[in-house]
């Protein structure tokens, strides 16, 4: 027979999160089941006059108190959430309130827990949108922004661009390469000068010498890749102005960013042109260094057309494409896959991605899981920029290329890889990854309470629910 006791499930939950306790940690203090635990948590086993003695000695709590029936509170709290103007029009009651506490307590806790995060983002959003107002170009968005997002809502992709380019690079190729071109259909001479004469300068269009002028401490690719952009600017001017036409962009230096952005992805599908190019990396499994070798283009070129790869009809691997520093900063996002990277603040330090500085130049590869359960399969790499030769600074950045798991098995990279059931569980942010026991924590998520390690300290940073 069940010993005599009251139903005390969401006051018992709360006293052990309140005290950072695990449910075998109390059970232990307890000398009872973890089992047991949970049983009386879920108001399925009672709370006997016994555990209430066993809990006043273990915690110095006083029974009395204890015993008291907390739903009253979550009730009250739970009938200000749902006056909430988002929830005020279903017309929720107090006596539908008060059925939800005292017949199912976790799902009251998680709904009050739902809405404490949505607040907290809220607060969160007005605060950016405050320090935007006041901020001395407060009429103008965020031109770096703008751009990304119209990369992004066209996936990376311009396939009449594509189809012009194509056209182009077999006319150079007709006329012996980039040089032998430039000079035939613009009569231009390609001369290559030191650093010392160019300044700041990589490449420079000379007019009144008829020339164009490259640093000559530049690699072959980036060369390569320097004449192709200023063929660009020769020939496309009006399709590049038409393409960013289509951002209505708001500011002048968005106009600009895009346009560059724009003679960028020119020169990138001149020196791969869109069949070939997508022919090779299906050939070649998306082997990034294989397919670099073919067209003479760097890593970084490589994987950067690959997120481009998404004409209708002749769709490849959507990829999403990042480059940072060794602080973390993001220079360059493209995405034309499903990858959810945070916007703001720190990305997750688990993602190797952060890691490949430590081994320069060697390719990483990661399963990645998401809190949600989404899996990706992501390849890194440093890639270096800037002038060639001894004690010439250069500038370090690692950049990386994610896919969908669905995807992977077209990889070679994916191939027997040892992490395939094993993947790396990662968060797009701390403030948004409600994994509660990762040690690289740096802030707890949004909508949690930081609880006090007076009886117990976790290997994490904080605690605030659950192991």
């Amino acid at each position: 027979m069940e010993k005599q006791g009251v139903y005390l499930g969401p006051r018992l939950r709360r006293l052990r999160r309140d005290l950072g306790l695990t449910q075998a940690d109390m059970a232990a203090d307890l000398e009872i089941s973890p089992s047991y635990i949970a049983l009386m948590e879920g108001n399925q086993r009672p709370v006997t006059a016994e555990i209430l003695l066993r809990l006043a000695k273990a915690y110095k709590v006083d029974f009395s108190n204890f015993a008291t029936d907390a739903s009253t509170d979550i009730v009250h709290r739970l009938q200000t959430v749902v006056r909430d103007p988002i929830l005020v029009d279903l017309g929720i009651g107090s006596v539908e309130v008060a059925d939800l506490v005292h017949s199912f307590p976790s799902l009251a806790e998680a709904f009050l827990r739902l809405h404490n995060a949505y607040r907290d983002v809220q607060v969160a959003l007005a605060d950016m949108r405050e320090n935007a107002a006041g901020g001395p170009d407060s009429t103008t968005n965020d031109p770096v922004a703008d751009v990304r997002n119209f990369l992004a809502a066209r996936r990376n992709c311009f396939p009449t661009l594509d189809a012009t380019c194509e056209k182009l690079a077999s006319r150079i190729d007709a006329a012996g390469g980039l040089i032998n071109y430039i000079k035939q259909q613009h009569g231009l001479r390609v001369r290559r000068m030191s650093p010392e004469i160019m300044g700041n300068s990589l490449r420079r269009l000379d007019w009144h010498r008829r020339e164009i002028i490259l640093d000559d401490t530049l690699d072959v690719a980036s060369q390569n890749f320097q004449l192709a952009q200023q063929i660009a600017y020769l020939e496309f001017d009006s399709e590049i102005q038409a393409t960013i036409q289509e951002g209505k962009f708001d500011s002048e230096n968005a106009q600009r960013l895009a346009h560059r952005a724009i003679a960028a992805y020119c020169a990138a599908a001149i020196i791969m042109p869109y069949a070939a190019f997508a022919k090779a990396v299906e050939n070649k499994r998306y082997d990034i260094e294989a397919i670099s070798r073919h067209f003479s283009t760097s890593f970084e070129q490589t994987a950067h057309r690959m997120t481009t790869l998404q004409k209708p009809g002749h769709e490849r691997v959507p990829f999403f494409f990042l480059r940072i520093d060794a602080a973390g900063n993001v220079s360059k996002r493209l995405n034309s896959g499903s990858f959810p990277f945070a916007r703001h603040g720190g990305g997750c330090p688990l993602w190797t991605v952060h890691q490949v500085f430590t081994t320069p130049r060697k390719i990483v590869t990661q399963w990645l899981e998401l809190p949600d359960g989404q899996r990706f399969f992501s390849i890194a790499r440093t890639v270096t920029s800037g002038r060639r030769g001894y004690g010439v600074p250069t500038v370090e950045r690692a950049v990386a290329l994610v896919c969908e798991a669905q995807y992977a098995d077209r990889l070679i990279y994916a191939q027997n890889h040892p992490q395939a059931n094993a993947p790396t569980e990662i968060g797009i942010s701390c403030r948004l990854c409600q994994r509660t026991t990762c040690t690289s924590r740096s802030e707890p998520p949004l909508g949690r309470q930081i609880l006090p390690d007076n009886y117990r300290r976790t290997e994490a940073p904080f605690g605030f629910t659950d192991s």
